[in-house]
């Protein structure tokens, strides 16, 4: 399954794409020229770049793809991409002081990838030091390293059953998350006060655990099943979803407290060293 996510260059977000099958990272090229030329109109100028190695007959040019990629909104939009060898002759055709250290990033980026995928550890062990290193509690990473694996083994089910990344994920999610918690994800951001933050990184350790039933219950039934494509998925989303709601209601019953607030990660790190 490919992966995906956002590295930083100096402080600026370079968006990539993890392509199991060729083992390769692919670059958002925009975020590259943004990057390179410090331009505040980095789509003209890969727009007038673009024109020119086509008109030239470009090696470049011809080894561009097209990838969904997440935009700032949120949704998944055809990016140009391309892989490490291929930036780097782009590079060639942007002059700018950024080249080299640039060049030492992809390869470090690259390297960093290609261990993770030999030892898997590697890349738990990052996490853990990231998380650390943001004031997290053990407690909570370990619940939130376990959360990451629980939702590979959903995502890699709905890929079975032919559901198509980006969108259609999108909205099974929204589906299991509305049965389980009683909001969209939007509207639970929305609860938490995040814009672009991950909403899992703002979940208290009960939050977790239930988000992490749902997915679970979920990837179960859809084994037990097996449905093809996605309107059967989004059903199977919704029961696995609503199992976990029901176990939500009967906690809030016991306990005459709400499971889903407002609490984020500033709020309740705050109140941690409040206590300290």
């Amino acid at each position: 399954m490919p992966v995906e996510k956002i590295a930083l260059f100096k402080g600026k977000k370079i968006r990539r794409h993890w392509e199991n099958n060729q083992e390769q990272w692919y670059f958002s090229v925009i975020d590259i020229v943004a990057v390179l030329t410090e331009s505040t109109i980095p789509k003209r100028y890969w727009s007038d770049l673009k024109s020119k190695l086509r008109e030239e007959g470009s090696e470049v040019y011809e080894k561009i793809v097209h990838l969904k990629m997440v935009a700032p909104d949120g949704k998944y939009y055809p990016t140009d991409a391309a892989d490490t060898e291929t930036v780097l002759r782009l590079i060639q055709s942007i002059p700018s002081p950024n080249a080299e250290p640039f060049k030492l990033w992809l390869a470090r980026v690259g390297y960093e990838r290609l261990e993770e995928t030999a030892d898997p550890e590697l890349a738990i062990n990052r996490a853990l030091k990231i998380y650390l290193q943001k004031g997290y509690s053990r407690e909570w990473i370990n619940q939130r390293l376990k959360s990451i694996e629980i939702r590979k083994d959903l995502t890699d089910e709905w890929e079975t059953r032919g559901v198509k990344e980006g969108i259609e994920f999108a909205i099974l999610t929204d589906e299991i998350t509305q049965a389980w918690a009683g909001l969209t994800t939007r509207q639970y951001k929305n609860l938490k006060s995040l814009k672009k933050e991950s909403l899992r990184d703002n979940m208290t350790n009960l939050e977790l655990v239930l988000n992490m039933l749902a997915e679970t219950v979920t990837t179960e039934i859809s084994k037990k099943r097996k449905p093809k494509g996605f309107i059967p998925s989004k059903k199977i989303a919704k029961e696995g979803g609503g199992i976990a709601g029901n176990a939500r209601k009967q906690i809030e019953r016991k306990t005459d407290k709400k499971v889903v607030t407002k609490e984020n990660f500033q709020t309740m790190n705050r109140k941690k060293l409040t206590k300290g």
